[in-house]
C-alpha cells in the first residue's frame, strides 16, 4: 500500500512539470508566429513600395517620352529645352532686357508650340504652369514699369500665358506664376549665367481635384 502512495505521489509531482512545459512550448509557438507574421507583413509593404516606385519611375519616363515626342520640332532646333518635364525658353527668344513685351520671333514660337501641348495636356488631363524667372541684377534704373525682379519675371509670364490663349490654348488649361531670381540653373556671376537664368518654364502640371460638394440637407 505504501508502495502504491510513493507511485501516486511520483505522477503527482511529474504531471504539473509537463503542464509547465506545454505552455511554455505554447507561448514560444505563438511568440513564434506572431514573429513571423510581423517579418512577412514588412516585407509585403516593401514589396509593395518598391512595387510603386518602379511603377512611377516608369509613368514619369512614359511622361517624358511623350513629351519629347510631341516637341521633337523645336526640340531638334534648340529653340527650346526640356529638363526633367519642364519646358525651357530662354528670355532673350521671347523678350528684350528689362522688357515684357513679346518679340515676334517669341510669338511665332509660342504659336507653334500650342496645337502639340493641347494634344498633350488633354490626353493626360493636366494643365501648363508658366513660369517666369530673372538674373539678380536689379531693374535697370529709368525703367518705372517694374518695382523688382519678382515683378518683371510675373509680367513675362502672364505675357506668355496670354500669347499661349491668343494662340488657340484653352484658357483653363494654362497658368502664370512669377519667381524673380530664385531658382537659378546658373551662377550669377557672369553674362552667360545670367542669360541662362532670364527664361521662361513651361511645366504640365495635375489638375487639382475639384472641391467636395456639400450634401442636401
Amino acid at each position: 500500500m505504501r508502495e502504491l502512495d510513493d507511485a501516486d505521489s511520483g505522477v503527482e509531482a511529474t504531471a504539473p512539470v509537463w503542464a509547465v512545459f506545454g505552455d511554455l512550448m505554447s507561448g514560444l509557438l505563438g511568440a513564434f508566429v506572431l514573429v513571423l507574421v510581423g517579418v512577412l507583413a514588412v516585407q509585403l509593404d516593401l514589396v509593395s513600395s518598391l512595387q510603386a516606385e518602379v511603377d512611377k519611375r516608369q509613368h514619369e519616363e512614359q511622361r517624358r517620352m511623350a513629351l519629347e515626342q510631341a516637341l521633337a520640332v523645336p526640340l531638334a532646333s534648340g529653340r527650346i529645352t526640356l529638363n526633367n518635364g519642364r519646358i525651357g525658353i530662354s528670355g532673350s527668344v521671347l523678350f528684350d532686357l528689362n522688357s515684357d513685351r513679346l518679340r515676334p520671333e517669341g510669338r511665332q514660337l509660342l504659336k507653334g508650340l500650342v496645337p502639340a501641348l493641347r494634344v498633350y495636356l488633354g490626353e493626360r488631363d493636366e494643365m501648363l504652369m508658366v513660369s517666369g524667372f530673372t538674373d539678380d541684377r536689379p531693374i535697370q534704373e529709368g525703367n518705372a514699369r517694374f518695382a523688382d525682379n519678382l515683378e518683371l519675371s510675373a509680367q513675362r509670364a502672364l505675357t506668355v500665358t496670354r500669347a499661349l490663349i491668343d494662340e488657340g490654348m484653352p484658357a483653363n488649361l494654362v497658368f502664370s506664376a512669377a519667381f524673380g531670381p530664385e531658382q537659378p540653373v546658373a551662377s550669377n556671376a557672369d553674362e552667360r549665367g545670367r542669360a541662362l537664368n532670364r527664361r521662361v518654364e513651361m511645366a504640365p502640371v495635375p489638375k487639382a481635384a475639384p472641391p467636395a460638394q456639400k450634401p442636401r440637407d
